[in-house]
């Protein structure tokens, strides 16, 4: 029992580090790219952080399987340099025993991935889904920034403000720069605008104050300036987030297990594949983490590394094939598994089978 505790303790701290440092750098390169983004006015500042919030699921459904595979090899490799590998096989521990153990903070980390594949991950995704959709149909009028040049109406319209309420309700100083036609081009200068909303069109304007608007072919004298009080711009209309249409990862479960759809299909045999990964990646990793002393911890860390990598990567590709209709379902993300199942097999007996074979040469022999 005393060795149970240590060995399960030292697995799930090392996991929990490694876990957290994967996060990190996740949730930093993620960060970087709505970052750029809300630097382009395409997302608004203050929801940038939820955004990255709700991706938080799908990123620990794909981190924590990783971080339990690295914490075996890093736990065990230390204990093999330490020779306590040595001790513990002195003790009576068989190579099997050690496995049953590893199995229990394996089944605890699949079962807190699973809760994140079947419900935690859906449930971001259709939130992060429903955010960037109102960021997508968001006025153009909301997506102007202070202090900067922006292009709105497809890259039509240039645009610059040079205060913007904090409600983002009225501008100052607005400049808007159009080409109308091949020849000719607008510019308008006003002190103020707002958003008018029309609720005899159902339309919304952006409406100018105080300004001069000076229309004409560029590089000629062919210019027309007029002074108004009032000028307005038609404003795209918003598309309603409950129109939102959810795709197969924002989808829960159950609507998984109803639809008949390649996506759908594909995307439930990855959330069953992800606590199942934890599993043939322990029987994977322990044999791999057995070291020589003399060789050094990391000398099977890259081997190990890359048969990981390979194997993810087969399943993703396997998801996309499935979900474009290139392989059935029925083989599907299982025809990754097998595989790495059986060379996981065959890695924890090969011990045995290696003395199975040499039997009958020793037999002859004598």
């Amino acid at each position: 029992m005393i060795i149970f505790r240590y060995i399960v303790r030292d697995l799930l701290i090392t996991s929990f580090a490694v876990s957290s440092v994967l996060l990190i750098i996740f949730l930093t390169n993620s960060f970087g790219r709505f970052l750029t983004d809300a630097a382009q006015g395409k997302l608004a500042v203050d929801v940038l952080f939820k955004v990255v919030t709700f991706r938080m699921p799908y990123m620990l459904e794909l981190i924590l399987p990783l971080g339990f595979y690295l914490a075996i090899l890093l736990a065990y490799g230390r204990m093999y340099i330490e020779s306590e590998m040595v001790v513990l096989s002195a003790c009576g521990m068989s190579h099997w025993q050690l496995l049953r153990i590893t199995l229990v903070p394996a089944a605890i980390v699949a079962v807190i991935v699973a809760l994140f594949s079947f419900w935690l991950s859906p449930a971001g995704a259709l939130m992060t889904e429903q955010t960037l959709a109102e960021q997508r149909n968001r006025s153009e009028f909301e997506s102007l920034q202070e202090g900067r040049f922006q292009a709105i109406g497809q890259g039509k319209v240039m645009t610059y403000v040079e205060n913007v309420s904090d409600d983002n309700q009225r501008l100052e100083q607005v400049f808007v720069a159009q080409r109308d036609s091949d020849t000719t081009s607008s510019v308008v200068v006003a002190q103020t605008g707002e958003q008018a909303f029309i609720e005899d069109y159902g339309q919304r304007y952006l409406v100018l104050h105080n300004g001069y608007r000076y229309e004409g072919r560029p590089g000629t004298r062919e210019f027309k300036v007029t002074q108004f009080n009032e000028w307005g711009r038609y404003l795209p209309p918003t598309t309603s987030v409950a129109e939102f249409e959810r795709e197969s990862d924002a989808k829960t479960t159950a609507q998984l297990l109803s639809a008949d759809d390649p996506g759908s299909s594909a995307t439930l045999q990855w959330r069953i594949s992800m606590p199942l990964m934890v599993f043939i990646a322990t029987l994977l990793a322990v044999p791999l983490s057995k070291t020589n002393p003399r060789q050094g911890r990391y000398l099977k860390m890259l081997p190990a590394i890359l048969i990981y990598v390979f194997y993810l990567a087969f399943l993703i590709n396997a998801r996309s094939a499935v979900a474009d209709g290139d392989l059935s379902p029925i083989v599907g993300l299982w025809g990754v598994h097998v595989p790495f199942l059986v060379i996981a097999l065959l890695m924890l007996n090969w011990q045995g089978l290696m003395q199975t074979r040499n039997k009958p040469a020793k037999l002859a022999q004598g």
